[in-house]
């Protein structure tokens, strides 16, 4: 535990008062929950970062768009600064806006895709009118955004980490209390093939959720693309010696694992906090250890290089490639939701 974890322990007991006196009142007053024209479906968690959300999110619209269910996503926008809010955010937007994954959403999905405000409401009015055929909007890291209504709630469980150590903010990573699994209509397990024991999870389920099915996914590496390129290349790299990996994400530790898993040797890596980047400086220093690793290329992933610009450029004189995430196992998943939405 670190020591700022340490002395914030005590106010562990006082959030998760205020977490559940506030779903309190959403549940005695679901009145208070604004409600969009079309049908919503929310992709949360109950803890803290680095459970999927963002390829899943991607996954379900793509999906989704390709049966005929035209969407878009709305998201806060972690770390974005703009002035205008709600915000359309499209492949030229800025990241220090936008924020670094609504921008790899858009990149991925295209124009008109993805909204980003702090009132989500708001972002889906923004959405339907720049697109009124719209047929279902995506709710991105929505469980806890409870001031708009969904019509679908699934919740994400990382299948290494599960719930943690079961204890709520500052102390734990928990942002709500276990027993509030029960407003999700089903679980999606990612990573499932780390689950050490898929008992314990349907354990859980059964006494903390609401009886929904569980959908058990993977995340796989399909192949790497040359950072500024639209030359890809398979994984593992031909040809070359070991990778230098880094990222800013909620569960680093993931990343490095599926390098691994997908066959690519990699002799060193370098963690940044969830949703930074490296600065041009920082990225001369990242070069630095890389070579002291003996590596001979860097990695990063997709929500990692959108945080990068011509100054990044400018010094980097080593071979940079982005690590392509991709779901695999959502077919019954995908289809579960298409049903439900008819």
């Amino acid at each position: 535990m670190s020591i700022l974890r340490y002395l914030a322990a005590p106010l562990s007991p006082l959030y998760g008062m205020v977490v559940r006196a506030r779903n309190r009142s959403f549940d005695t007053h679901p009145e208070r929950m604004a409600r969009a024209a079309v049908p919503v479906v929310s992709i949360g968690n109950l803890s803290a970062g680095g459970t999927g959300k963002t390829p899943l999110t991607l996954f379900l619209a793509e999906g989704l768009e390709a049966a005929g269910w035209a969407n878009a996503v709305l998201s806060r926008g972690y770390g974005g600064r703009r002035d205008i809010d709600p915000m359309s955010v499209e492949a030229d937007s800025d990241p220090r806006q936008a924020g670094d994954e609504p921008l790899l959403m858009a990149r991925r999905l295209g124009p008109g895709r993805v909204v980003v405000g702090r009132k989500r409401h708001a972002a889906a009015l923004r959405a339907l009118a720049q697109r009124p055929a719209l047929r279902c909007l995506l709710l991105d890291d929505g469980f806890q955004h409870r001031a708009l209504h969904r019509d679908l709630d699934l919740l994400v469980l990382d299948g290494v980490r599960l719930w943690g150590d079961g204890r709520m903010l500052p102390l734990g990573s928990l942002r709500e209390p276990q027993e509030s699994a029960r407003r999700a209509h089903a679980l999606i397990v990612t990573r499932s093939s780390r689950v050490k024991d898929r008992a314990e999870v349907e354990a859980w389920w059964a006494r903390h959720g609401s009886g929904g099915p569980i959908f058990w996914i993977d995340f796989t590496l399909g192949g790497l693309r040359r950072w500024g390129t639209d030359a890809r290349f398979p994984i593992p790299l031909p040809g070359q010696g070991p990778a230098f990996a880094w990222c800013g994400l909620g569960h680093p530790e993931a990343f490095y694992a599926d390098l691994l898993v997908a066959g690519q040797a990699w002799s060193g890596s370098h963690s940044y906090p969830d949703h930074r980047g490296p600065t041009p400086a920082d990225l001369v220093r990242l070069q630095a250890h890389a070579r002291a690793e003996d590596a001979d290329w860097l990695v990063c992933t997709e929500k990692d290089a959108v945080k990068l610009g011509k100054d990044h450029a400018q010094t980097l004189d080593m071979p940079l490639f982005i690590a392509e995430q991709r779901v695999a196992g959502g077919d019954s998943l995908l289809a579960w939701v298409e049903a439900r939405l008819a």
